[in-house]
């Protein structure tokens, strides 16, 4: 148990600073977007590069681990598609609003996966979380884009555009150039390892303050069925998904202990985003995103206690 709260406190404490920061005023809105492309397409590529070049991946449950995550996605969409209908009727909720309540219920926040795997499991937690970036975000990605073009009206990219903004992700093509390397069996040169480990250590600080620099506690204000359905659905049912499916498949150990971060933490903050580009409901979205950043401090210990 203290391990778990002595993973999670640190960033929580930091992402509380980050809030403490932006409220504050020291940096304006602009240079946070700033900041957080560095981290996106810079630290946290060298982070995942080095990580997955120097992990033995004969040694992870790499398929059974994907295998649950996906079937964890694919179950969670099914419930929200489920639910729709009810939403709809007894509570109002229009496709707008209902695409960003699918958004939150599915989509995952790299950041802090991240930091959490690195504080609880150390460098075996990243690279398993490496995994589950590959597995996770070009399913996440083509489905909330078909379910925003369904229910918000927006106008869907076709399959070039989608398969194009997967390349350029810097998640997935850093993990991707890592496992080439790491296929090949080429040890990286000293000035380069030295260069991806100094670069790395910043990626989880700097991901983590912007994460809470992004926080909206005034939304916190305007509770509704719409922001409470996103939140049970993710913090609560979706570790539920992910815990079960684990066992069905047979992970135990890091790997259940990775499988149970992905799923329980918040939704991705990049979701405000493609809700007001395809028209959702972008600030249900901003609502969503701070409700569950903040309640995933007690649900996320409680996830992983209870799945040891």
């Amino acid at each position: 148990m203290n391990g778990v709260f002595n993973a999670l406190i640190p960033v929580l404490l930091v992402i509380a600073a980050g809030n403490i920061v932006a409220r504050m005023g020291l940096i304006t809105g602009d240079q946070w977007r700033g900041i957080e492309k560095i981290a996106y397409f810079l630290l946290f590529p060298a982070l995942i590069i080095r990580t997955v070049v120097q992990t033995d991946f004969m040694a992870i449950p790499a398929l059974g681990m994907s295998a649950a995550l996906v079937l964890s996605i694919f179950a969670m969409s099914a419930l929200a598609l489920a639910l729709q209908p009810l939403l709809k009727s007894r509570f109002g909720v229009d496709g707008p609003r209902f695409s960003s309540i699918f958004q939150g219920a599915t989509r995952w926040n790299t950041f802090v996966a991240l930091a959490i795997a690195d504080e609880l499991l150390g460098r075996e937690g990243v690279a398993l979380l490496a995994v589950a970036v590959v597995a996770m975000i070009p399913l996440l990605n083509i489905i909330n884009v078909l379910v925003l073009a369904r229910f918000a009206s927006g106008s869907p990219p076709g399959a070039g555009r989608i398969a194009l903004d997967l390349a350029k992700n810097p998640l997935i093509w850093s993990t991707a150039l890592g496992l080439v390397l790491n296929v090949i069996g080429v040890p990286l040169p000293r000035f380069a390892d030295s260069t991806l480990q100094i670069l790395g250590n910043a990626a989880l600080p700097i991901g983590i303050v912007c994460v809470g620099a992004g926080l909206n506690l005034a939304a916190l204000r305007r509770p509704g069925p719409a922001l409470a359905t996103a939140t049970v659905l993710k913090l609560a049912v979706m570790p539920v998904f992910g815990f079960l499916f684990a066992l069905l498949l047979g992970l135990d150990g890091a790997a259940l202990s990775a499988v149970i971060i992905a799923m329980s933490v918040p939704s991705a903050g990049n979701s405000y985003l493609l809700a007001r580009q395809m028209g959702g409901d972008a600030p249900l979205m901003a609502e969503i995103l701070t409700m569950q950043t903040v309640l995933a401090a007690i649900t996320m210990p409680l996830a992983l206690l209870l799945a040891h």
